[in-house]
């Protein structure tokens, strides 16, 4: 059963999702193609209350990583993007060419872009510091303007 809870955030209300694992979906309601939330969803602001202190405390400029049990679903090719995509730090930014360098198959960018454009758990896996090999913002499941908020907010609270 998965339970949902929605959450303030400067960039919008933040839709997080648990199963049984963990946390296995996060999402800005006001992106351009939001989650649904199913009705076999259940709201439970109770439960989901340690993980939305911690998206708090990341907004807060507190919190630079996350300590949360994850369950994201994805193929074997996806999950390790998204490591590798956890691996970026805080305030820094990686082009899709150098995400396709650490998983060891170079010639596959337009397939780190697609398995990054599927990341279900913004914020903590952090596809919004994948930018353009040329130093552009590119696409963000969340919208540009929310990107651009994540990655100024994280440089101005970097350690």
């Amino acid at each position: 059963m998965q339970r949902y809870s929605q959450i303030p955030t400067p960039c919008g209300p933040l839709l997080l999702v648990i199963n049984e694992q963990g946390l296995c979906h996060v999402d800005f309601c006001r992106s351009p193609k939001p989650v649904v939330v199913p009705e076999s969803w259940q709201p439970d602001d109770v439960a989901l209350a340690p993980y939305a202190e911690q998206f708090t405390a990341y907004f807060d400029g507190r919190l630079q990583r996350f300590d949360l049990p994850l369950a994201a679903r994805g193929t074997k090719f996806q999950q390790q993007v998204w490591q590798a995509l956890a691996q970026i730090p805080y305030g820094e930014t990686r082009s899709y060419t150098d995400i396709a360098l650490v998983i060891d198959k170079p010639k596959a960018m337009r397939a780190v872009g697609a398995a990054n454009g599927r990341n279900p758990l913004a914020i903590i896996v952090p596809c919004h510091r994948v930018i353009g090999r040329d130093g552009t913002l590119t696409g963000y499941a969340g919208g540009l303007a929310i990107k651009q908020f994540l990655l100024k907010h994280e440089q101005e609270h970097r350690r």
